[in-house]
This record gives C-alpha cells, structure tokens and sequence, in this order.
C-alpha cells in the first residue's frame, strides 16, 4: 500500500508530523518521584522511561513486541572503489541473514526482538550520484513506502538498521549536504579501506556534493540525490514510526544520516528517535552533535545491520523493569525524602 505518492506528498507528510503525549510523560515523571531511589538516581534510564511513554502514548509503556528492520541495498558509487568489499557482499550478507548466521541474528534472539531483511533489487544498485542523481522520484518514493509498510502498527519498539556495500560513503555524502563540509570532514574507513581508498570515498563525496549543489538546500531532493534505496527505506521506516506511536532506536552512521532529514524538515523531527551508539565511523559522533542527539552506548562498533541498536534494546528494558517494577515508597514502607 502506497502512502506517498510524489516528494510534495512526503513533504506534507513530514512538515505534519504527530506530538508526544505530554500526559503520559507526566504520569511517569509522577510516579518515578515516588519510586524507592533518591530523585533522579537512575540517570537516563529514567529519561528514557518517559520517551518511551510520551512516543507510544501511553503512561505505562510496554516492550513486548519489539521490532528490528535491516534495510539491504547496493550503490552505483561502489564501483568507485569506496569499499574495501564488493557489491557481491551485500547478496551474500542478506543470505547470511535469512540462515541466522549474522552478528544481529544473535543479538536479536538475546535481546527479545524480532528481525525482519527488507532487500531492494541488489542486482539494480542506484545510480552513481557522481553523474546523476541516486534515483528518480518514482524510486525514491517507492523506497520510502516499502519501508514505511515495514512498520508494525503493533510494534512497542523500533531498531532501524542497514546493510549496503558503498553505504558509508553515502552516508558521508547526506551529512555533509545537510550540516555543511566536505568528504575529509565526514567520510571515514567504513569497511577498512586503505588509505587510497580513503581518497577515492572523500572524493566522491566532494564529487556528489558539487555535481548536486543546486538542490542541497532541500533535504528530500538531497536524500533522492545522494542516498540509496535502504536509505530511503530507512527514513520511511523512521517517519511511520513517528505515526505509528512507535518510538525508534537509529543503529549508526548510515541509519541516523537516513533519518536525518526529518530534523530539517520539523523541529523536533526525531524526537521520537535516540541514536542507539556511537560508532567507529568518525562521522557518525559528528552528526550526532549536530543533530543534539546523544548516543546511548559507545563499544567502538562499526559493524551496522542494526547491531548497537539491538544491543541497545536491553539498556531499554532496564528502564521500563525500573519504572514498571520497583516498589513506591508508600508500598515498601520506606521513608520518603522530606
């Protein structure tokens, strides 16, 4: 089912976008207040009790259905030779996947999640954005309605999570087209590159950024320039979130730099989002900063397929245990500040 239908269409969609329940996030601060610690002693676990209440809408939230999305899709500027690995890679990751092979597979069964592999056409990568733009609007759109359709209307939870050969450099790309610099200021090893592959990523940054300098001032026309189809699919997923009164958890550089338009596009736009941690690649703590988002873990993790998202997933559980479980003072007889 289509719910866009054009990138105007989208825009609405994105300018328009749900509040928080304001109610349920007091209800939590009311009853965090009388729970058996000192005001404010569980740090962020408690903020993120009330996240999760104000974005599921809700005064008790709840994780029982908590859902994990990878995104697999392969780029045009691969052949640049950005990646340490060939395109072959991302077929064969995805395989791995389905076979329960992977790094997030594990992860997911320790952390109580589903896993669903949305794969677009990894025989049809985009175009190389060197040349022309990533994809035509009719592409575009059609990413972001596939992964906006992923959503469960019945999540509690969403980890936004990715896997693209060349994707790193994507990522690079939208963060310097949206927050300003060039490919040395945001484009990392990713998978390893030497350091002529290095040049060649900083390059082909340098090299999108100016063949698509006249629509740079438009975060939509910049992710259909300069992203991918998991990428898009990626931001679409972020948005239904946002609909959907699912709150979302962003993996790392290349999730977070999908779903970044919607901080341009609305204030506040991933406010229902947290950045799960901080990965290896460089530029992903740089746009964390710019978007005032502060990650939840930092494990030196680089890896993507949504894997610090899913390892974040128990740090949510902690604070929904704590908020859900713990005894008041009143019910533990126990006195209370004065």
């Amino acid at each position: 089912m289509n719910r866009f239908f054009s990138l105007e269409d989208l825009r609405a969609a994105c300018i328009a976008l749900p509040r928080p329940d304001t109610g349920a996030a007091d209800a939590v601060a009311e009853r965090q207040g009388q729970l058996t610690k000192p005001p404010g002693s569980l740090g962020r676990l408690e903020d993120l009790a009330g996240w999760l209440a104000a974005w599921q809408h809700r005064p008790m939230p709840k994780l029982d259905k908590v859902q994990v999305l990878v995104f697999a899709g392969n780029h045009g500027i691969a052949a640049r030779g950005v990646s340490a690995f060939p395109s072959s890679v991302t077929v064969q990751m995805v395989a791995n996947f389905a076979h329960g092979g992977a790094a997030i597979n594990q992860l997911c069964n320790a952390a109580g999640a589903e896993l669903d592999v949305i794969s677009f056409d990894l025989e049809t990568p985009t175009a190389d954005f060197t040349q022309s733009p990533a994809m035509d609007e009719a592409g575009f759109i059609a990413a972001v309605n596939r992964g906006y359709d992923a959503v469960p209307d019945d999540a509690d939870l969403l980890c936004i999570g990715e896997m693209g050969i060349g994707n790193t450099t994507v990522a690079a790309a939208l963060a310097a087209a949206l927050y300003g610099g060039t490919g040395e200021d945001w484009a990392g090893r990713g998978t390893g590159v030497d350091n002529d592959g290095l040049a060649r990523k900083r390059d082909t940054v340098d090299a999108g950024l100016a063949r698509h300098a006249d629509v740079l001032t438009d975060p939509l026309a910049t992710a259909m320039a300069l992203g991918g189809f998991e990428l898009a699919g990626m931001f679409g997923a972020a948005l239904a979130g946002r609909e959907k009164n699912v709150p979302a958890v962003l993996d790392g550089f290349v999730s977070t730099s999908a779903a970044a338009p919607l901080a341009l596009l609305s204030a506040g736009g991933l406010d229902h989002a947290v950045i799960a941690h901080t990965s290896a690649e460089p530029g992903h703590r740089r746009l964390a900063e710019a978007l005032g988002m502060t990650p939840l873990l930092d494990l030196g993790m680089r890896l993507g397929e949504a894997s610090g998202a899913a390892t974040a997933i128990p740090i949510l559980r902690a604070a929904l245990a704590c908020h859900a479980g713990m005894a008041t003072f009143a019910e533990a007889g126990v006195d209370s500040k004065e």
